[in-house]
């Protein structure tokens, strides 16, 4: 796979529905995910929600490693690097799904979150209502497609989310203003570190940009766009093992000193020192 003029070894995966009535929600069970599993780093363009029965096992998404328990589930975000581990004995579902196919407000926000819960246990008083709300989704995506019926494999994934009522579903709303920072620094932040530039380039004062991204993320502007260039690094550093310089090269950095400088004040390590670390585990 090529990305950023470089070989990568995550697999990226783009969602294709099968089908002439393609639907933006899949379905799949554990078993089909463990035929095509095959171990390594992936990273897809769509959401993948699973609702686990029975483990155990675990997932690990960008470095952090969570279980796959019984009653329980896992959110996996869009461009999250993520593993499947030890997923022989697990049972359950995943539904795999494009960012806009929730169709209420309050799911919209919830996928659209900036942190977003990326794995929980659902509470045994929920689980039947979890439990019915998935069947009928399976149930669905099971029948004949029709035109006049694909939406309402969106209006049940919708039901699904609302009962598995994921920990930051009590969040406040996310400010529109946020959102068009989020989406300006998902596509220029290998080009521009500062809060001025985006603040110019959305039309806003800088004080008004970091009081919205303070209120979505209770971080600071410069923070956020600090931890996504960071996030981006341990990627290529870690999967990639790419040199300093490389990274210094496809994250916008002058040279490898100034990334190392950069890195080491973000996480307390140098770049190479890090790697080491992840790749000796």
């Amino acid at each position: 796979m090529v990305e950023n003029g470089h070989v990568s070894v995550i697999r990226q995966m783009t969602y294709q529905p099968v089908g002439r009535h393609a639907s933006s929600v899949e379905t799949m069970t554990f078993g089909r995910l463990r035929a095509l599993n095959d171990g390594g780093t992936q990273r897809a363009d769509f959401h993948v929600l699973a609702v686990i029965d029975a483990g155990p096992g675990s997932v690990t998404v960008d470095f952090h490693r969570h279980p796959l328990e019984d009653r329980s589930a896992v959110w996996i975000r869009p461009g999250a690097v993520h593993q499947w581990n030890d997923i022989a004995d697990v049972t359950g579902h995943l539904v795999l799904f494009v960012p806009t196919a929730p169709v209420t407000h309050a799911t919209r926000e919830l996928a659209a979150s900036p942190d977003p819960a990326a794995q929980w246990s659902v509470p045994d008083a929920d689980w039947p209502f979890v439990d019915t709300a998935r069947s009928h989704l399976l149930l669905e995506a099971s029948a004949p497609p029709r035109d006049s019926l694909t939406e309402l494999r969106d209006i049940l994934l919708s039901a699904l989310i609302t009962r598995l009522h994921p920990p930051h579903a009590e969040a406040r709303l996310t400010p529109a203003v946020f959102r068009l920072f989020r989406s300006s620094v998902e596509a220029h932040y290998r080009q521009h570190h500062d809060v001025g530039y985006y603040a110019r380039a959305l039309g806003y004062a800088p004080r008004t940009l970091s009081r919205a991204v303070q209120q979505a993320t209770g971080r600071t502007a410069k923070a956020y766009i600090v931890e996504r260039i960071v996030l981006e690094a341990k990627r290529l550093l870690a999967h990639d093992r790419l040199t300093a310089a490389r990274c210094a090269g496809l994250l916008g950095f002058p040279d490898a000193s100034n990334f190392s400088v950069f890195f080491r004040k973000a996480t307390g390590m140098r770049p190479g020192a890090w790697q080491a670390t992840v790749t000796a585990e």
